[in-house]
């Protein structure tokens, strides 16, 4: 399997489980989904926030290379992330919405993607100031682990308000699997 076909799954996993979570959080009341978690972040719009804050982050550090097809115009309509604590917005059906479109923008971007562009060398500055060189193949491994990491998180949330959040493996989710799309 090539590495960009694999990150066409991920992209198509990320936009279903995406999707279903915020399905499951928008049928909570506004005062659980602001509620304190004593965890990572302090509320469950916190943790979207923060998925959100991970992509757009490392989407406009790629973006900003030359070797790929994913442009700094593209991503012009999202907002500009600058801290991992960036609250992009408290009402979950305005998230959604920017959740939603920058989830096709993934999927496109990822189904562009050819050997070479993966295989390229990206290098950037942290949040916290280190620098940072890695082939773009790793830096959209990390993109999709930090999304995975988070929402564990935040399905442990939704477990202990009582939500029942649904499956969330991988060969269920996106069944056509890598070499289906």
């Amino acid at each position: 399997m090539s590495l960009a076909k694999n990150f066409v799954m991920l992209a198509h996993y990320n936009q279903r489980i995406n999707k279903q979570l915020l399905d499951v959080c928008s049928k909570l009341p506004n005062s659980k989904l602001h509620q304190q978690t004593h965890s990572f972040f302090p509320n469950i719009v916190s943790y979207w926030n923060h998925i959100l804050f991970g992509d757009l982050i490392l989407l406009n550090r790629i973006a900003k290379m030359s070797t790929t097809s994913l442009s700094t115009s593209l991503l012009a309509a999202f907002p500009t992330p600058v801290a991992p604590t960036d609250i992009y917005s408290h009402e979950l059906t305005k998230f959604a919405e920017i959740r939603s479109e920058l989830d096709k923008l993934l999927i496109d971007y990822c189904s562009s993607l050819t050997e070479q562009e993966v295989s390229s060398i990206l290098s950037y500055k942290t949040t916290e100031g280190d620098d940072v060189t890695k082939p773009l193949s790793d830096v959209m491994q990390h993109l999709f682990n930090h999304q995975t990491h988070h929402r564990g998180q935040l399905t442990c949330i939704l477990s202990q308000l009582g939500q029942d959040y649904g499956c969330m493996d991988l060969p269920v989710v996106v069944v056509e699997g890598s070499l289906g799309l």
